[in-house]
């Protein structure tokens, strides 16, 4: 072969090359794209700020661009019914579902735990001001964190305590048609004392309310401290899991940047048929813009599964 044949010959075995790496770089969710993730992956509002500025509605306008299908906002109920009612308008125009809100999450106080009649009306105010968040935002999902453990009753004397609270809980949130869920925390890392901090303690406190309208949200970042085993669990509690939290441990940060095969637990759940949500209540790993698309990335890489 003469040197302009050879030449020739490199320069297109090259090109292919180049060609070929950039279609496996896609395939492997390595470039930017605006399809619909598979999942539901929910970012909250300040996820994408330096992107797409301190506007909510241009963030859910940002989060849609990007393939995101839904959005998360633990402080929805601090915000005037009528940003309540524009965000649920702007989610709707974009079919993007809106997951469970923080109706009820006091760490420091004995809640769920007592029979104080005091507390029960509390709480059975505090359910019906959820519902009328729910119904103004089109949410399905609020978030209840049963509080502090007692230290003078007997655990399952709390245990039964919490089933007779939720069950008042559950009864406004079931004749709305809306679901209450209950989240497990870790005690080791995050939230020492709380009185829920595992999945199948969360089961079998739902199994007792037996109420379609009293589910569980999986936290796997909480999960995974407190007693790992995170595919099994899900598997085990599936009947009760209306909902998931993500983040990577440790540091709490976006997927693969820690210890959990995020690509195998989202392939998990999208073959167990979920449609619900999966909150990114989650930091991120880098600062500025790039930090932020680096999240969008992660979440990409470990969405790429087969279907």
């Amino acid at each position: 072969m003469d040197r302009r044949g050879f030449m020739k010959t490199g320069l297109a075995a090259g090109a292919t090359a180049i060609s070929t790496m950039a279609a496996t770089t896609k395939a492997k969710g390595q470039t930017t794209s605006s399809a619909p993730f598979n999942l539901k992956y929910a970012p909250s509002f300040g996820q994408f700020r330096e992107n797409a500025g301190n506007d909510p509605i241009d963030q859910i306008k940002f989060m849609a661009d990007q393939g995101f299908r839904a959005l998360f906002d633990n402080g929805l109920m601090g915000k005037s019914p009528d940003l309540q009612e524009r965000i649920a308008k702007e989610l709707e125009a974009h079919g993007m579902d809106l997951g469970p809100f923080v109706l009820y999450a006091d760490f420091g106080k004995k809640t769920f735990v007592t029979r104080d009649p005091e507390v029960r009306d509390m709480l059975i105010k505090r359910m019906k001001e959820g519902v009328e968040c729910c119904k103004r935002t089109n949410a399905q999902w609020a978030l209840v964190v049963p509080g502090a453990y007692d230290t003078r009753l007997e655990w399952d004397y709390q245990t039964a305590n919490c089933v007779d609270n939720l069950r008042y809980c559950g009864e406004i949130f079931q004749e709305a048609g809306r679901i209450i869920v209950i989240e497990p925390l870790n005690w080791w890392r995050d939230h020492p004392g709380l009185f829920l901090t595992k999945i199948p303690q969360a089961y079998q406190i739902c199994r007792a309310v037996n109420n379609p309208s009293v589910k569980i949200v999986n936290d796997l970042y909480h999960q995974q401290i407190t007693e790992g085993n995170l595919i099994p669990n899900i598997d085990l509690a599936w009947d009760q899991i209306a909902a998931f939290h993500i983040g990577d441990n440790p540091g709490r940060q976006e997927p693969t940047t820690g210890e959990i095969n995020y690509l195998n637990v989202f392939k998990h759940i999208h073959r167990k048929g979920y449609q619900g949500v999966l909150c990114m209540e989650h930091g991120r790993s880098r600062p500025g813009k790039e930090g932020e698309m680096r999240v969008i990335q992660a979440y990409r890489e470990c969405d790429s599964f087969e279907i």
